[in-house]
């Protein structure tokens, strides 16, 4: 069933239409992007139930106009026909004030020029087997109720049993003098997280699921339930693992890990633009084995962060980062690619219409290659095969990476000796990294059950992902 756009965008498209008309008579580029996403957080544990607006529920505007410099924002959650005439005059007065002040103050700017856009009208509206509203409220905790209840009638380790649920409904709208794009998707996301204790130790372990799926991904999660126990109750008998390098096997979740710390954050190119990316010296220069090819974009796959166009109204695009080993170009914004004078990859993302729009991530991942994990395992002498990322950690100015991951299982002699370790931290220098993967599996798994920060600010949703790749990696 397709998504239907919101109500409130579609009631207000006359009167943006009308407001953007008045702009151009003051401004020589304007824009509008008008946002309407709404979501239920939904948490069921043994200690009760909650229902909460998710974080990503948003309803406003952003106007964005050529100032003659560079470009001003001016953003806004209620707009009337009968004051449109004000509202024209505050941004005009806005605009100016801004830049009178800054100027009398001797800031320097960063000039940028026209924005060149082509004609473009076009529209996308998500598919789901269930609307948000199909089930009640009732109905999704009872779903949630009993998939909890189920877990803790199964194993007598569990202390308790999560069940989290998120859906978000998207709407969107961006015009300007040549374009008119409206979208329409839903997205969800879930948790299952099991805690057991045997004696004083207790441990944890949790199994995320996303999509652009609406309320069915319960049914998916609810067919998780033993193996996230069963994880959760093998690390209680988990060591350290012994400081050294290894030949690792990376889980799918674990390979879009490196990916997104690796290289998605290195080659977001408004830090070309600022001269905090090392990766702008390795364009067109091998940076991983020939077996990597590495992506990012809306168009690239179909996850929580593929849509039709981007907050600067840039059509999404499958951008191949690393082809076969050579780091061929990076991911950028609209002022990012003025800039470096090449056209936007439709990474152009904010947290909220009363954000700026930053280059950010949509979907990252490492390409499938033809290696069966049958055949990656046995070819290890010693070493683990480590899954569950917990956090990573980039820097793309030294390309140094630091990755937590929840647990390894060794491998010895081509074979899984059940034998758990845990936590690990893996570090290494990414070139390092990269360039000594051997082999790559020929499926591609993508998780987008968190969110991005761009310097611990500026959230936003991403996926990532990738095949199991065998490479060899610092642990510690």
């Amino acid at each position: 069933m397709k998504v239907a756009m919101s109500k409130f965008l579609n009631d207000h498209k006359p009167v943006l239409e009308e407001l953007l008309t008045l702009l151009q008579e003051h401004f020589q580029y304007v824009s509008i992007l008008g946002t309407d996403c709404a979501g239920k957080l939904y948490s069921v544990q043994k200690n009760g139930v909650s229902v909460n607006d998710s974080r990503w529920t948003e309803r406003g505007f952003v106007v964005r106009v050529y100032n003659g410099i560079n470009y001003s924002e001016f953003s806004f959650n209620e707009i009337k026909a009968e004051t449109l005439g004000e509202l024209v005059q505050k941004i005009c007065h806005a605009v100016k004030d801004t830049i009178k002040t800054l100027t009398d103050a001797a800031v320097s700017f960063s000039k940028y020029d026209l924005i060149d856009e082509k004609t473009i009208t076009d529209s996308y509206s998500g598919e789901v087997k269930i609307f948000p509203g199909e089930l009640s409220t009732e109905q999704k905790l009872a779903k949630m109720t009993a998939i909890k209840e189920k877990a803790l009638a199964s194993s007598e380790l569990l202390v308790d049993f999560q069940v989290r649920y998120e859906e978000v409904s998207v709407s969107k709208v961006f015009i300007s003098s040549k374009k008119k794009l409206e979208q329409a998707y839903i997205w969800s996301q879930g948790y299952l997280v099991s805690i057991v204790r045997r004696d004083n130790n207790t441990k944890y372990c949790h199994k995320a699921f996303s999509g652009l799926q609406s309320a069915e991904l319960l049914d998916e999660m609810a067919a998780a339930i033993d193996t996230v126990i069963d994880t959760s109750s093998k690390l209680l008998d988990a060591q350290p693992v012994e400081p050294g390098e290894y030949d690792v096997i990376c889980s799918p979740d674990v390979a879009g890990l490196i990916a997104h710390e690796a290289f998605g954050h290195g080659v977001e190119m408004d830090m070309f633009v600022k001269g905090r990316a090392k990766a702008v010296e390795y364009i067109n220069k091998p940076v991983a084995s020939e077996l990597v090819t590495m992506h990012d974009g809306a168009a690239s796959a179909s996850h929580v962060s593929s849509f039709l166009f981007d907050d600067e109204g840039v059509l999404g695009t499958d951008t191949i980062i690393i082809n076969k080993g050579i780091l061929q170009t990076g991911i950028c914004d609209t002022l990012a690619a003025q800039k470096l004078s090449i056209a936007p990859t439709g990474n152009g993302k904010r947290e909220s219409f009363e954000r700026k729009a930053y280059t950010r991530m949509t979907n990252t991942f490492f390409a499938q290659g033809n290696d069966k994990l049958d055949d990656m395992i046995a070819s290890i002498k010693s070493g683990y095969l480590i899954d569950h990322s917990m956090s990573g950690m980039e820097d793309p100015k030294s390309w140094g990476i630091q990755c937590m991951v929840l647990q390894g299982e060794e491998i010895v002699e081509g074979r899984l000796t059940g034998k758990i370790v845990s936590p690990i931290i893996m570090t290494g220098y990414v070139p390092d990294l990269l360039k000594s993967i051997s082999m790559v599996s020929d499926i591609v798994e993508l998780s987008g059950s968190g969110a991005c920060g761009k310097g611990y600010k500026e959230w936003v949703k991403v996926s990532s992902g990738g095949p199991y790749i065998k490479a060899k990696a610092r642990l510690g």
